[in-house]
């Protein structure tokens, strides 16, 4: 059976899509950092850039780029500006010319240790359930990603 133009959309609604769930929690979360990244002069992609070289120094940019699903095209510029903030130090892998290694300063470091996304834990309201949501968006993140790439496109 087929719908009429006039009730083709009426099972549908917004509310229900969970990827515009996500979607816009995401546009929360920025709009959320906004005030307490600009503060430091920081930009959301800046300062999670800088919150995984916290985790672990000297990192390929290519490595970093994974991490944070960017592509170098798009991490390049960041790291640069970054570098000229003097909150990361970009230097070629003695080993091997091609790659860029990253890290922070110790300037770097320590506006990281302040850890200016606490506030924003508390303001999702989700208290004990905090790690399990986080964990639960992560797979779902992780399950699209691996369905997506195993089926080709339809057309």
């Amino acid at each position: 059976m087929t719908r009429s133009p006039k009730t083709a959309g009426k099972g549908r609604k917004l509310s229900n899509f969970l990827c515009f769930a996500v979607y816009s929690a995401n546009l929360a979360f920025g709009r959320a950092y906004k005030p307490i990244l600009d503060a430091v002069g920081l930009t959301y992609t800046q300062y999670i850039a800088m919150v995984a070289l916290a985790e672990e120094d000297e990192q390929t940019v290519s490595v970093l780029g994974e991490k944070l699903f960017l592509e170098s095209n798009t991490l390049t510029p960041i790291l640069k500006k970054l570098e000229q903030t003097g909150f990361i130090r970009r230097h070629r892998d003695p080993a091997d010319e091609r790659q860029v290694r990253v890290s922070l300063t110790p300037a770097g470091r320590r506006l990281i240790e302040k850890d200016l996304g606490q506030s924003l834990v508390e303001a999702t309201g989700l208290g004990e359930e905090f790690p399990a949501v986080q964990k639960t968006v992560s797979r779902l993140r992780d399950n699209l990603l691996q369905n997506t790439k195993a089926a080709p496109a339809k057309r």
